[in-house]
């Protein structure tokens, strides 16, 4: 299991700008992300139905509702690709 986890809902524009800039910028930390699909679990479903997408890394919330680049770069500390 990763530790680090996004919660998405398939057909999400804001989750897969969120995909797309972890891939873009950070891939090495996009490849450890476990994808879930909240509409999968009810559990899921209840706890970020309403907050999609929610990156977390452990139970620190990285970001929820949108991409936040700002906060991803603050969290993956200077990870950024330089182009």
């Amino acid at each position: 299991m990763s530790d680090l986890v996004c919660y998405y809902r398939s057909g999400c524009h804001l989750c897969e700008e969120l995909a797309a800039l972890l891939h873009e910028r950070w891939p090495a930390q996009a490849e450890r992300v476990e994808w879930r699909d909240v509409d999968r679990r009810d559990e899921w479903r209840e706890a970020y139905g309403q907050l999609v997408p929610v990156l977390l890394a452990g139970k620190q919330t990285i970001c929820r509702l949108a991409p936040d680049p700002g906060r991803l770069a603050e969290y993956f500390s200077g990870l950024v690709n330089p182009l």
